[in-house]
């Protein structure tokens, strides 16, 4: 993947690869961490999370909490609970903080969905993903198409032995599907200059999102 600084981009070939590389990320993730998903509809948060679910050992199922909100999964090992967030619904920083999050945060891994420009206050480093899909698809319905993931790190806990973890464990998922002759691959991208943020609609009930 070469020499990694800031950001790294993950283009995946279908769902499985979406989930597998979060699953991955698991592997560097640890009790206090914020991860903050944005991305169109349908781009594949909550699919990204249900890998991460897996990866940290918590019990599921792991599915959208556009209506409750947030989900606590707890962790079924020794690991760190995970603490599943849709903000879409919420308004500005009063509303995200009447939910309490920082109760939990120093002791679960926190996933807030649609978090983008409104969670970031509760924690001194967050790792954003950033889900792009293509803009032409043959079934917009369909999970299985290609996808594109940014993962910007920002704050302390993400210094350079870190963003070098990040790289380190994503390193064989990448491989794994190259070998296979998917479409994914990984490599650096420059941390000064984050993806765009994609235009928000109505989002439905449905998982997958």
């Amino acid at each position: 993947m070469g020499e990694l600084r800031g950001a790294l981009t993950v283009r995946t070939g279908d769902a499985e690869g979406t989930r597998a590389t979060a699953e991955a990320l698991a592997g560097v993730l640890r009790a206090g961490d914020l991860l903050v998903l944005d991305g169109p509809l349908g781009a594949g948060k909550t699919t990204f999370t249900q890998g991460l679910g897996a990866g940290l050992g918590v019990r599921g199922p792991v599915a959208s909490p556009t209506f409750v909100i947030e989900r606590v999964h707890p962790n079924l090992g020794e690991g760190p609970d995970l603490v599943h967030v849709d903000a879409y619904r919420l308004g500005g920083e009063g509303e995200i903080d009447d939910l309490d999050l920082e109760a939990d945060l120093d002791l679960a891994v926190t996933v807030v969905e649609w978090g983008r420009d409104r969670v970031e206050h509760l924690a001194d480093s967050a790792l954003l993903v950033v889900l792009d899909r293509p803009d032409q698809v043959d079934d917009p319905e369909d999970p299985d198409e290609p996808r594109t993931l940014h993962l910007i790190p920002s704050g302390p806990r993400w210094d350079e032995q870190a963003i070098a973890q990040l790289e380190t464990v994503l390193a064989p998922v990448t491989d794994m599907h190259r070998n296979a002759g998917s479409r994914e691959t990984a490599e650096p991208t420059d941390a000064t200059a984050p993806a765009p943020a994609p235009a928000r609609t109505e989002p439905p009930a449905e998982e997958n999102r």
